[in-house]
């Protein structure tokens, strides 16, 4: 089935990032797909690169069932086909997407439902870096951990993706904010976005930070570390667990969970439903969307790399060198 664009071009096979035996990726001629009833076709302008797309590469993170095999869970472009019963969005349309998995491709088919407008001002890079991170950061604060007005946040890795759209949205909710950061140069970075307070690792006490602990910790590193995270969390505090980038076992004081009415919570998105994605994101567009037009949240783009320079890419996030998104652009069709 072929789909003209707004040109009127019509697409046969497409061009996407193929991951060989070895782990190696190249630019591929793969199928492209068609839009399924309720989705629409994106011609990939940009996609954002994720910490889990290096880990489904190491062959470590499959894909949900009927996903697409093929890396990325998020990507910014325009319309150009629509499935079945799609009244919402119109060929032409620039959105920013959430996905699955096929954003490392000059086409995409994807949830109608999962695509948010590109907001004004914004370029396609910049709006392939919000919807992972900021659909991540508004899931576990305030619906897992239901954040409350004038809580305290600690972000364990603040300066990642996930972290420097936290920051941005505790300072929209009025929450005091600190981070955990590897580097003087990331914990400056954080502290302008706004976060209230911070440390690098190894250089500092996290409980002489705003004394008394937290109410609420977002911690992707999990591992041996997780019992003195635990450790910072006031009464009837919560830790949402988002990835165990330190290791997937600890060792706790039960004891001191039980007492201290601690809530320790496990949370992806990825494998949530289709409806639970469109929930979420329509909340986001109700709730985050506006403050991208009058800037008082905005994107955090570390770095933009060509597709060809994919492995560049992964590798400078292995070596934990960026400061929010980095983001791959696909080459022109």
């Amino acid at each position: 089935m072929l789909y003209a664009g707004p040109t009127g071009k019509c697409h046969h096979d497409m061009y996407a990032i193929h991951i060989e035996a070895d782990h190696s990726l190249h630019w591929a001629e793969m199928p492209t797909p068609v839009p399924a009833p309720g989705e629409v076709l994106i011609e990939i302008a940009a996609c954002g690169v994720n910490r889990a797309d290096l880990a489904q590469r190491a062959g470590h993170y499959p894909p949900p069932p009927g996903a697409s095999p093929i890396l990325g869970m998020e990507c910014a472009g325009q319309i150009v086909g629509l499935g079945e019963g799609v009244t919402q969005w119109h060929p032409g349309d620039k959105v920013c997407a959430l996905l699955a998995g096929g954003g490392y491709a000059e086409y995409v088919a994807v949830d109608a439902r999962h695509c948010l407008p590109v907001p004004a001002g914004l370029s396609m890079t910049e709006a392939a870096c919000l919807p992972e991170v900021f659909t991540t950061a508004y899931l576990n604060l305030y619906l897992e951990a239901g954040l409350q007005a004038g809580e305290r946040v600690l972000l364990v890795a603040g300066a990642s993706g996930v972290g420097t759209a936290a920051i941005q949205l505790c300072c929209l909710s009025g929450n005091p904010c600190l981070v955990s950061v590897g580097s003087a140069v990331k914990l400056e970075r954080c502290m302008a976005l706004g976060a209230t307070d911070g440390i690098v690792r190894g250089e500092g006490e996290l409980t002489n930070l705003l004394g008394g602990g937290f109410d609420v910790i977002l911690d992707p590193v999990g591992g041996p570390a997780l019992a003195d995270t635990l450790n910072l969390l006031r009464p009837g505090g919560r830790l949402v667990l988002i990835a165990f980038m330190g290791g997937r076992e600890a060792q706790l004081d039960l004891g001191r969970v039980l007492v201290k009415r601690l809530r320790l919570i496990g949370s992806t998105l990825r494998s949530r439903s289709a409806d639970e994605k469109a929930l979420l994101l329509a909340q986001l567009q109700e709730k985050v969307w506006p403050a991208f037009a009058d800037g008082r949240v905005k994107p955090v783009l570390d770095r933009v790399f060509p597709m060809a320079e994919v492995g560049a890419a992964h590798a400078h996030m292995a070596a934990n060198l960026n400061v929010g998104k980095l983001v791959l652009e696909i080459p022109a069709s």
